[in-house]
C-alpha cells in the first residue's frame, strides 16, 4: 500500500510545486519559458506512453496471443485517442496559452476554462499511473515497483510545468497569489481520482490490463499532439520547444529504463 500511496501523491506533488512558482513571480511568464516548460512536458509524456505503457501492454499480450500481441495495444491506443477526442469536444476549454477566450461563445469564465484545460490533461495521466500500479498490485510480471515509481516521478516532472502554466498566467491577469496557487493545485485533483478508479476497474477485469495501459497511452499521446506540440511550436524561434521536447523525452526514457 505504501507503493500505491507514492503513486498517488508523487504526481500530485509535482502539480503543487509547479503551482507554487507563482509566489516568487514578479512579472508575467515569458513566452520562451512557457515554450520550454511545455516542450519538456510533451517529451516526458511521449516517452512515458511508450516505455511505461505501450511496451508493457504488448509484452503482456504476447504471453497469451503470441504474434498477435500487438492487437490489444493497438485497440487500446486508438480508443484512448478517441476518448480524449470526444472529451475535447464535450468540455469547453482553452488550448494552453491560446488567446481564444474572447471569441468563444461560452458562459465559462476565462480562468475557469484554463483550469479545465489542464484538468483535461490530468485525466489520462491519472489513468496512466493507475493502470501501472494496478498491474503492480495484481501481480503483473511485466511491471516492477521501480518501473511504476519511474512513471510516477516522470508524471510529477511533467506536472510541474502544468501547475506553473495554470497559476502564473492567472497571477499575471490580476488574481491573488494564494488563489492562483490554489487553482493550480485543484487542477491536479483529477489525477489521483482517475488513478484510483482505474485501479478499481483493473481489479475487476485483470485481462483488460493491456487495454487499460494502451488506452492511457493513447490519451496521453492525444494531449501531446493536440495541445502541447502546437503550443511549443507556435510563432517564431520555436526551436526552444523542440529542444525541450528532446530533453524531456530523453530524461523520461533514461529514468524508465534505468529504474525498470
Amino acid at each position: 500500500m505504501s507503493e500505491l500511496w507514492q503513486g498517488l501523491t508523487i504526481p500530485f506533488l509535482g502539480t503543487a510545486l509547479g503551482a507554487a512558482c507563482v509566489f516568487p513571480m514578479k512579472n508575467a511568464m515569458h513566452l520562451s519559458v512557457q515554450r520550454t516548460l511545455t516542450g519538456f512536458a510533451a517529451g516526458v509524456m511521449t516517452a512515458a506512453s511508450v516505455w511505461s505503457l505501450l511496451i508493457p501492454a504488448i509484452d503482456q499480450s504476447e504471453q497469451t496471443m503470441g504474434r498477435l500481441g500487438f492487437l490489444p495495444a493497438a485497440v487500446g491506443l486508438l480508443l484512448g485517442i478517441a476518448f480524449l477526442l470526444v472529451l475535447d469536444q464535450i468540455i469547453p476549454h482553452l488550448h494552453m496559452g491560446a488567446d481564444k477566450a474572447e471569441g468563444m461563445k461560452t458562459s465559462l469564465a476565462r480562468t475557469t476554462m484554463m483550469v479545465l484545460a489542464v484538468t483535461l490533461h490530468n485525466i489520462p495521466e491519472g489513468m496512466a499511473v493507475g493502470a501501472v500500479y494496478a498491474g503492480l498490485l495484481y501481480g503483473s510480471s511485466d511491471i516492477t515497483s521501480a518501473a511504476a515509481l519511474a512513471l510516477a516521478v516522470g508524471i510529477a516532472i511533467q506536472n510541474f510545468p502544468e501547475g506553473a502554466i495554470i497559476s502564473m498566467p492567472l497571477r499575471a491577469e490580476g488574481m491573488s497569489k494564494g488563489r492562483a496557487f490554489l487553482m493550480g493545485v485543484l487542477s491536479g485533483l483529477a489525477e489521483p481520482v482517475g488513478a484510483v478508479l482505474t485501479i478499481l476497474a483493473a481489479g475487476l477485469v485483470i485481462p483488460a490490463m493491456p487495454y487499460l495501459l494502451s488506452f492511457a497511452a493513447g490519451a496521453m499521446i492525444y494531449v501531446v499532439v493536440e495541445e502541447l506540440i502546437p503550443e511549443m511550436s507556435a510563432g517564431e524561434h520555436s526551436n526552444i520547444g523542440t529542444i525541450s521536447f528532446a530533453v524531456g523525452f530523453t530524461a523520461m526514457m533514461v529514468l524508465d529504463v534505468a529504474l525498470g
